[in-house]
């Protein structure tokens, strides 16, 4: 006769698997929302620290630091907490822990008293804002995922929760996603703000029902030892050489998402939209691997990882040919991400049992802190140039030929692999560097915070073509020939024939002039001075003056009197009393990566207050890859401006270099003046689809151009 189950016994066990359910949906909802607040938190910090720091890529890589930091400083809590404690201490720990934060979790804007001087080391300073707007906060939802998923690993006996870690970074995905395609639009930055706080007390809420959860099934996990989940199963450390990978490749992805990112906003624009591209790219990564082992298919992602980086080495030889800015960011982003899905790929395969959980992930955001530490501290003072994704590469392929040990016991059959890992890894970090022309040298070469200046000598054999550039990233600031017959003559952007050289010899004041410039490059513009005239320039990189000063002699040979502040030009303009400028000068838009925040209705006013009655704003907008005339007209249109475009190009003999110029001014006669009206060009677009920026909100996708100017 078969055994039949007491019905009361059947209900009970569905009861039970019912109030099992319930309980996972609740503590995946808390992962879920955790990685989701994390986030969505970044970019939103991001926006409010850029325009303090100059809008360099940098600030970025200094908030990703704070942001990996602290997620090590969270999984290192996790790791402490679930194996040093009990489970009734961990919940009541934990509980104490979430109140605090939930506390704290409405003053994350950053207040107008953390603003930098610039005296201070911008990095140390990012990482202190951070940590005082949003570092309890940030630190307990780091540790929400591991711990989170320990609680579970105990409470389930022994379930393997690594979905978990897969369904968090879904939760981080679709908080970046939605940020710069959802919030962005439709909120201003306070409003965000105020909209996280809500969802972190709600966030705070879940977690601690979870931790409850713990504290009443604590009676039944007192007899199980934290290191061990079945008592009959013989569980094994991982060894010493498994461990370091856990490290490792976490490190060397970091190393790779920082400095992709780097690249492609130093070369666009430092705004939300360019930060989260490479990290969602990094992110589904860690969701594909995690979720399934069958996503990771070796033979076809380090293949195509080998092709992605000859795309890459192929786009660096001919970066100023590509006709589209969205396929070098497609090029740069696809080795990402093939680059992320080889190494977490691997990093997964190497997993060990739930037991060692929390370690495993300690480890992981060790290797991003340390990928981070790399990019945003030591490779700034290590090298005079952007080398880190060539060695982030190089060390990306040592570590993938070493992971999978079948490579090393069959290393014959898996040769073709690693050969041509080693050698296109290897042949990367000497063919990506910029090719130099025959006749043109470094003279001497710096990096700080705020990127990587060059001083080149071309043509330096012959007497009338000899010249020194100014070279910041990827665009000249300024030359000057060396021959005594053509050193004082203005050249690059601001000639003669130029918009602001127009504009200075149109003006309705030819003495006691003053003029204000944001951006001093090699000091050009002081070549127009007079012995009554003043020019201040504002420059956030102490580093420009020394090259000014050191290789070329605009500023020592004007006759007019020079003034040179340091900080961001907007801030600087912020605090000072009316200036009563002739002329301000905004020159920080040549550069590829443009300072955003020097284009919004806020900054405009505080320019407006500075601005002489008749005077006029100069804006040097030759950008590669953005269409900035249309947001100058529409803020002209905004603030009742008269507007004149002019374009200038190309002169070898003269030492001219193509260059657009919007002029703007309250007083159209000075517009009219025939040497400004004879030269001007035509006004195009369509004004009623481009948003008026402001320092909540700008759309970057609205004016980027198809092809490069």
């Amino acid at each position: 006769m078969p055994f039949l189950l007491d019905p009361d016994i059947i209900g009970r066990m569905k009861k039970n698997s019912s109030d099992s359910i319930v309980w996972r949906v609740l503590f995946g909802s808390a992962v879920f929302l955790s990685a989701f607040l994390l986030f969505q938190v970044q970019p939103l910090l991001g926006r409010f620290l850029v325009p303090w720091f100059g809008g360099t890529p940098e600030v970025w890589t200094a908030c990703m630091l704070f942001f990996q930091l602290f997620l090590l400083l969270g999984y290192g809590y996790a790791h402490v907490l679930s194996r040093r404690l009990a489970p009734r201490r961990q919940a009541l720990v934990h509980l104490f822990v979430l109140a605090v934060a939930a506390a704290l979790a409405f003053r994350i804007v950053p207040g107008e008293g953390l603003k930098p001087t610039p005296q201070e080391n911008p990095i140390v300073h990012i990482l202190w804002i951070c940590t005082f707007c949003i570092g309890l906060p940030y630190f307990i939802l780091s540790a929400t995922g591991p711990l989170l998923q320990a609680w579970i690993s105990r409470l389930g006996r022994g379930q393997i929760p690594y979905r978990f870690y897969a369904l968090s970074n879904a939760g981080s995905l679709l908080a970046l996603l939605s940020y710069p395609f959802v919030f962005e639009p439709l909120l201003g930055r306070r409003q965000q703000a105020a909209l996280w706080s809500v969802g972190f007390v709600l966030f705070a809420g879940l977690c601690g029902l979870c931790a409850l959860r713990l504290f009443q099934k604590s009676w039944l996990l007192s007899d199980i030892p934290p290191t061990e989940t079945q008592p009959t199963e013989r569980i094994c450390m991982p060894s010493r050489s498994i461990r370091f990978l856990w490290l490792a490749l976490p490190a060397a992805a970091s190393v790779e998402l920082l400095a992709v990112t780097t690249k492609i906003t130093q070369d666009i624009a430092v705004v939300p939209f360019l930060w989260i591209l490479p990290l969602c790219l990094y992110l589904l990564s860690f969701i594909l691997c995690f979720d399934r082992q069958r996503w990771y298919i070796r033979p076809l992602f380090l293949t195509l990882f080998i092709l992605s980086i000859v795309g890459v080495i192929a786009a660096r030889f001919y970066e100023e040919q590509t006709e589209d800015v969205r396929i070098l960011i497609g090029l740069y982003t696809f080795m990402l991400f093939c680059c992320c899905m080889v190494c977490h790929g691997e990093l997964y395969a190497l997993r060990p049992h739930p037991a060692f959980l929390t370690g495993y992930y300690l480890r992981i955001a060790g290797g991003g802190a340390i990928g981070g530490f790399f990019v945003a501290v030591a490779a700034p003072l290590l090298f005079k140039t952007y080398i880190e994704l060539h060695l982030g590469l190089i060390f990306c392929v040592i570590l993938i030929v070493i992971a999978d040990r079948r490579y090393l016991k069959g290393f014959r059959r898996k040769s073709v692999y690693v050969t041509l890992l080693l050698v296109v890894g290897v042949a990367g970090i000497f063919l990506m560097g910029k090719r130099t022309a025959a006749n043109q040298r470094a003279i001497e070469q710096t990096r700080s915070f705020f990127g990587v200046l060059t001083v080149w000598e071309d043509d330096w054999n012959d007497p009338q073509r000899h010249k020194r550039l100014l070279q910041h990233g990827t665009t000249y600031h300024g030359l000057q020939f060396q021959s005594p017959e053509k050193r004082s003559l203005p050249t690059a952007y601001y000639g003669f024939s130029s918009g602001i050289g127009m504009l200075i010899q149109a003006g309705n004041k030819q003495g006691n002039r003053r003029i204000g410039v944001v951006g001093l490059g090699v000091g050009t513009i002081a070549f127009y001075g007079k012995p009554s005239d003043t020019i201040c320039f504002y420059e956030i990189n102490p580093q420009v003056r020394q090259m000014a000063e050191k290789y070329f002699t605009y500023l020592a040979d004007s006759k007019a009197k020079i003034e040179i502040i340091f900080g961001d030009g907007r801030l600087s303009l912020e605090h000072q009393p009316p200036q009563n400028y002739d002329i301000l000068v905004l020159d920080a838009f040549s550069s590829d990566a443009v300072p955003v925040h020097l284009l919004t209705c806020e900054a405009f006013e505080i320019y407006l207050k500075h601005l002489a009655p008749g005077g006029a704003l100069a804006f040097h907008i030759s950008s590669m890859h953005l269409d900035l005339p249309l947001v100058l007209w529409k803020m002209a249109e905004h603030f009742h401006l008269s507007s004149l475009w002019l374009e200038t190009f190309d002169d070898s003999w003269f030492g001219a270099l193509s260059s657009d110029w919007i002029i703007l001014s309250p007083s159209k006669e000075l517009l009219d003046k025939p040497l400004l009206q004879g030269s001007a060009s035509k006004p195009y677009g369509n004004l009623d689809k481009i948003d008026l920026w402001t320092d909540d909100h700008l759309n970057l996708l609205q004016i980027l151009k198809r092809h490069p100017a």
